[in-house]
């Protein structure tokens, strides 16, 4: 195991950092004597969490798809901290459809947010990080090596970050920064929770196989500060999910024999029920 990389004292920016998993992991990190930056869509939210945790914490509204807002929020992090030792590119958003008959706009935010949202992210805070010889650490999902069926947007979005990450640490490496990728199954987050109270959902979920209880978010927020710790190449919870990772090319066919029937009755289910983009904020199409 490497030896440990000390987080007390270090700068980090976390965007998604209102709730869910950004926000418990800011509560850990903080906790360890991390200087934070928070970043997202829901001031109010943001501001009571920076009240909570305290001293050297602060927040910025910003907008993923917005790179002038995301390059304020690091301009103001350098000039309150002095550098950015870690990035934590968090924020997401989620939805699901048959490709066929997906809403396109909704399929495309979900690439804009989810891996455009990451690159714009990861790509203003880099001159501090690589600066510093510091971690970036994109958030993607086991959905980015595992592909369920009407999750096409979804994890086709975290496969690019799982693939911009693996570029991005071969041309960083030479100035001793490292890159890690995090892999979640479901967490139990506001937004998960939301995504299953869908019919569709709900019936999808009866075809995919192993432990699909969802752990609690702190077990999230305690592998993100495993991987910053060690600046880790793979951030993983629950644990499982790291032999899910590994065994991706024997899973992946395994996950397609379910029964077509029950597919096409989850398909029927998407179809009738009303686009919606599963966000930190019930009804926002932001992130």
């Amino acid at each position: 195991m490497s030896t440990p990389w000390p987080i007390a004292g270090r700068t980090v920016l976390i965007t998604g950092g209102a709730r869910g998993i950004g926000a418990e992991s800011a509560r850990q990190l903080r906790a360890r004597g991390a200087k934070l930056a928070l970043a997202g869509l829901e001031p109010e939210l943001l501001e009571q969490r920076a009240a909570e945790l305290g001293g050297d914490t602060i927040f910025f509204e910003a907008n993923v798809s917005e790179p002038d807002e995301l390059q304020a929020a690091v301009d103001g992090t350098v000039e309150r901290f002095g550098g950015i030792d870690v990035v934590i590119a968090n924020a997401g958003i989620a939805g699901s459809g048959p490709v066929a008959t997906m809403d396109p706009d909704a399929f495309d935010r979900i690439i804009e947010v989810n891996l455009l949202g990451v690159v714009r992210t990861v790509r203003a805070a880099l001159p501090h990080i690589t600066a510093r010889g510091g971690y970036v650490l994109p958030v993607a999902s086991l959905a980015a090596a595992l592909h369920a069926p009407m999750m096409s947007a979804y994890s086709a979005s975290k496969a690019g970050v799982e693939a911009f990450a693996d570029s991005l640490r071969a041309e960083v490496a030479h100035t001793g920064t490292k890159v890690g990728c995090a892999y979640f199954s479901f967490i139990d987050t506001d937004m998960v929770r939301r995504s299953f109270e869908r019919p569709s959902a709900q019936k999808a979920r009866e075809q995919l196989r192993g432990p699909l209880k969802p752990p609690p978010v702190s077990v999230a927020g305690a592998a993100i500060v495993r991987g910053v710790e060690r600046r880790a190449r793979f951030v993983y919870a629950p644990r499982w999910v790291l032999g899910a990772l590994l065994l991706r090319t024997v899973l992946q066919p395994l996950s397609t024999r379910g029964r077509q029937d029950d597919v096409l009755e989850a398909m029927r289910l998407a179809e009738q029920e009303p686009t919606e983009l599963t966000t930190p904020q019930p009804g926002r199409l932001r992130t």
